[in-house]
C-alpha cells in the first residue's frame, strides 16, 4: 500500500493511498481518516459509497465529517466507484452514468466489463482486509452509508451482509435500480439479461425477496434533481413498511443532490451510526 498523502485535521490523520487490487485487476486509490486515539486503541469503522461520476475525493474534500468523527471517534473509509487506468473499458459514448466513475457496486459477469468491475468484491472483502491491517480498526464495528449510486451500494451491501454492518443509511439513494433508467442500463449491461442477478443489487427487491435488517436511515432532498425518474424514496418506504423495517425517511425540503445537502445532514448521519456502533 503506497501512502498518497497525509494532513493533520482535527488531531487526526487523513490519509490517500493507492494499492495494486486483486479483485478489479488495477491500482485502487481510497481515502481514511483516523482520529486521535489510545495508543493500541481499535475504532469502529464508517463506510462511505460515492455516487455517480465521483471518486474518493468528493466526500473527503466536501463532505465535512472530520471534526464529528474526531469527536465520536470513528475512522471514515471512502472508496473509489470504479476501476481506472489504461484498458479499463469505459462506455462507449463515454457516459456519465456507466462505465469509469459509475461500477454500481456490483461483480460484473458481462465481457468486456467482467475482468475489472468486480467493485461488490472490492468493497466486501479486499478493502476492508487492507483496512483491517493497515489501520487500528476494529473490523467487528462497522457501519455503511453513501450518497446516490452508492446509497445503492450502501444499502445493497448492508441488506446482503446484515450481520457485518451495525448501522446503514444513505443521502439520496437509488432504491429500485431495476425499476429506474440508470439502473437498468448499469445492471443490463454489468449483469446481462438475468432478472435475477439484477434483483440481488436491488435494495427494494431484495427486502421483497425477504433480506432484513432491522433499521434503515434515509435522507432525500425535495428539489432532488432526479427524483422523479432515478431515484424514488417511496418504493423503499412502501417495501419496508411492508417487511416490518423501521424506516427513518427525512424529505427535507429545498436540498438537491450535492454535497450541499449531504454536508449539511453529515452530523446526524455520523451521530446515528456512532450510537449503533457502541
Amino acid at each position: 500500500m503506497e501512502t498518497v498523502s497525509t494532513n493533520k485535521a482535527h488531531g487526526g490523520v487523513q490519509g490517500v493511498y493507492r494499492h495494486a487490487s486483486a479483485q478489479t485487476g488495477t491500482d485502487m486509490v481510497f481515502s481514511v481518516f483516523v482520529p486521535e486515539h489510545a495508543p493500541g486503541a481499535k475504532l469502529p469503522v464508517v463506510w462511505y459509497l460515492s455516487g455517480l461520476t465521483c471518486t474518493h475525493a468528493n466526500v473527503t474534500d466536501k463532505g465535512e465529517y472530520r471534526r464529528l468523527c474526531a469527536e465520536l471517534g470513528l475512522i471514515f473509509v471512502a472508496p473509489d466507484t470504479s476501476p481506472r487506468g489504461e484498458g479499463v473499458p469505459d462506455d462507449a459514448a463515454g457516459a456519465y452514468d456507466f462505465g469509469l466513475g459509475a461500477g454500481f457496486y456490483v461483480d460484473a459477469s458481462q465481457e468486456p466489463y467482467a475482468k475489472n468491475y468486480r467493485m461488490w468484491s472490492y468493497v466486501a472483502e479486499e478493502l476492508p482486509a487492507l483496512i483491517g491491517e493497515n489501520f487500528p480498526a476494529d473490523m467487528a464495528r462497522q457501519s455503511i452509508m453513501g450518497h446516490s449510486m452508492g446509497g445503492h451500494g450502501a444499502l445493497t451491501l448492508g441488506l446482503g451482509l446484515p450481520d457485518r454492518y451495525k448501522a446503514i443509511s444513505a443521502f439520496a439513494p437509488i432504491v429500485a435500480p431495476c425499476e429506474v433508467p440508470w439502473g437498468q442500463k448499469a445492471l443490463g449491461l454489468y449483469l446481462g439479461d438475468d432478472p435475477a442477478a439484477w434483483r440481488r443489487h436491488d435494495a427494494v427487491a431484495m427486502i421483497e425477496s425477504g433480506a432484513r435488517v432491522s433499521e434503515l436511515f434515509v435522507d432525500q432532498g425535495e428539489a432532488d434533481q432526479f427524483l422523479t425518474a432515478q431515484l424514488q424514496p417511496e418504493r423503499l418506504e412502501a417495501a419496508c413498511a411492508e417487511a416490518g423495517i423501521a424506516l427513518t425517511l427525512r424529505r427535507q425540503p429545498g436540498y438537491d443532490h450535492s454535497y450541499y445537502f449531504i454536508s449539511t445532514f453529515m452530523e446526524d448521519h455520523l451521530r446515528w451510526h456512532a450510537a449503533r456502533l457502541g
